[in-house]
């Protein structure tokens, strides 16, 4: 049986569906069949992110009305084979979608895969509530921002009343100048805030979208490493912590720090 991890936050912006993606990818490069569900539905952007939106043929809602079969939902990743996407496609106004469909599918998909990250939509409404029923563990992604790491906290409390066996938080965006200069929220200070278990750190990065195989192998890069360690974390439990401040201390960090402020 597959793992199903839902991505949440409450708020919009935070990166969820890129660190889906970016999640995805590592997975997969490592061996594991994995399927990305966007669960937001009419909003979907999932594939646009994955650079999929032209081969989607079906969507979960063709599957819902019956036009096909799951599996030929699926969008297989050209990079790497082990990893499927599965888009919700636009919302049909009159179609009522039933809770118990949505988890037909996802339990198959736990017969197909070893993990189903399910990327959830912003907010608390029926469309997170279907999400987050579909899962059985959750990673809620926040920035280092107060209004982000509050919804975050809001989120995990009502998480509290679903069957979530595993719950961690991501800090995404995270930048190492400003956390250092303590001008941002450092992990130590969120993971207090929220009293949930440390999942992993993304640095910002303007390439944090990087669905090439050359990409993702390069662990020179600070990205690639901080999602690397975040799966590691995953598959083993360990909480290892990516420092997104260790270029930006002493003195030869202190004038990066100035350098990068004043780009």
């Amino acid at each position: 049986m597959g793992r199903a991890i839902v991505m949440t936050s409450g708020k919009g912006g935070v990166g969820k569906t890129t660190v889906t993606a970016n999640l995805g990818m590592h997975l997969a490069s490592r061996n594991y069949r994995v399927c990305l569900v966007d669960m937001d539905i009419g909003l979907n952007n999932l594939d646009v992110v994955m650079n999929m939106e032209d081969r989607v043929v079906y969507t979960m809602l063709d599957v819902i009305e019956k036009k096909c079969r799951l599996k030929e939902a699926l969008v297989q990743d050209d990079y790497y084979p082990l990893l499927y996407l599965l888009s919700s496609g636009g919302l049909n106004r009159n179609l009522t979608i039933q809770l118990s469909e949505i988890k037909n599918i996802v339990n198959e998909l736990h017969t197909m895969f070893d993990f189903i990250l399910i990327d959830c939509p912003a907010g608390i409404d029926a469309g997170f509530k279907r999400a987050v029923s579909c899962a059985d563990e959750a990673l809620v992604i926040t920035t280092p921002h107060l209004s982000s790491i509050r919804d975050a906290d809001k989120v995990i409390t009502i998480l509290s009343s679903f069957n979530i066996t595993n719950k961690h938080f991501v800090i995404n965006r995270a930048r190492g100048d400003l956390i250092q200069d303590k001008l941002m929220f450092d992990v130590h200070d969120i993971g207090r805030t929220l009293n949930i278990e440390f999942g992993g750190v993304i640095p910002e990065d303007d390439n944090a979208i990087t669905n090439t195989s050359d990409k993702i192998k390069n662990n020179k890069i600070a990205l690639n490493r901080a999602f690397d360690i975040l799966t590691e974390n995953i598959l083993t439990g360990k909480k290892k912590l990516f420092d997104c401040t260790f270029k930006y201390r002493g003195l030869l960090g202190s004038i990066k720090r100035i350098l990068k402020r004043s780009i």
